[in-house]
């Protein structure tokens, strides 16, 4: 189980890659220097000859190597994860990261296929954030630290402003692929003016979607402030808790500065692809919070569990005290 947890890790590790793999693709506007798939003109993917991958090229190929890699990996995860463990809505976690990286492979290609359509492009940038998600939840789960706690967090206002916070970083990310997929990136050339004024005096589609992204940033900073406030006043004892928290302050202000530069430096490319992967490094330590805020709660299924024999819904129960129909003791997810 040590292993497997290890192994979740890694592919974790190697989905924030390939998010930056994807990154660099559009900010070098790479997107279609490979005009056909699944082959790489012509070739088969993983026989093209390296002395051929130049300009753009370069991006998309190690893109979609990087995708493949990250597929493969996921089929030995679902399937090791069905495999080893007992808890069956952890199963099913695995089953989807496995049924999202497919469905990602499909949209990916098909961006190239008719040609970078934004509906579609989009669609692919926001998955990969779910996959992202999905392999993040279960490396969470599957932790030492995870099945050993013993204290569970009792504070549904913590879930609910976590939850919020975790929700509202999502929306952000997609309305930040619609910016950048709709060529919206400059439409507003100043930072922290928008035309010299604080609202753009005037306005079209490309101007709405770069003034909402600047506006959703306030909001989601809002909110990982209000989340970190309530950690660090209620919760400060919690090691569990305040370490996520204090690491989404300081990424969050990264990311605001990312966004800044973003503006100044004209969209470079990798200052553009560095907001990108720090925005994904942000949900996902938001959503770290929001499990462990939830653990020991109804909603994942850690409390008042049933017995079936000398099992609890598939997990050993340890000294634990059987009256009626339920358990008071503990229980090992």
């Amino acid at each position: 189980m040590v292993w497997h947890h290890r192994y979740v890790k890694l592919v974790t590790v190697f989905t924030v890659l390939l998010i930056a793999a994807g990154g660099m693709v559009t900010s070098t506007d790479s997107g279609l220097s490979v005009p056909d798939w699944p082959t790489t003109y012509g070739w088969n993917m993983f026989t093209f000859p390296v002395s051929k991958w130049v300009g753009g090229i370069r991006y998309e190929h190690s893109h979609r190597l990087i995708a493949s890699t990250v597929g493969f990996l996921t089929i030995i995860m679902a399937g090791w994860t069905w495999w080893v463990e007992r808890r069956r809505w952890v199963r099913r976690l695995g089953v989807a990261a496995l049924g999202a990286v497919i469905l990602q492979g499909l949209l990916g290609g098909l961006t190239v296929l008719f040609f970078l359509p934004p509906p579609i492009s989009i669609g692919h940038a926001g998955l990969a954030q779910i996959f992202f998600c999905l392999t993040l939840t279960l490396a969470v789960v599957t932790s030492p630290g995870w099945k050993n706690a013993t204290a569970p967090v009792d504070d549904a206002m913590l879930r609910r402003v976590a939850l919020t916070t975790t929700a509202l970083i999502y929306t952000q990310i997609l309305v930040g692929a619609t910016m950048r997929h709709t060529n919206a990136g400059l439409a507003i050339p100043d930072f922290p003016y928008a035309f010299g004024q604080a609202l753009p005096p005037a306005w079209n589609a490309k101007v709405a979607i770069h003034f909402a992204h600047r506006v959703g940033a306030l909001i989601v900073t809002l909110a990982i402030l209000a989340t970190s406030s309530h950690v660090f006043y209620h919760h400060r004892r919690r090691r569990e808790l305040v370490r996520p928290a204090f690491l989404l302050l300081m990424l969050v202000s990264m990311q605001v500065t990312l966004g800044a530069f973003v503006i100044w430096s004209a969209m470079d490319p990798v200052i553009n692809t560095a907001h990108v992967v720090n925005g994904a490094l942000v949900l996902g330590t938001s959503l770290v919070l929001s499990l462990r805020s939830l653990q020991g709660s109804r909603v994942l299924g850690f409390s008042d569990s049933q017995v079936l024999g000398s099992q609890v819904l598939g997990s050993p129960v340890l000294g634990s005290e059987v009256r009626g129909s339920r358990v008071h003791g503990e229980v090992r997810p």
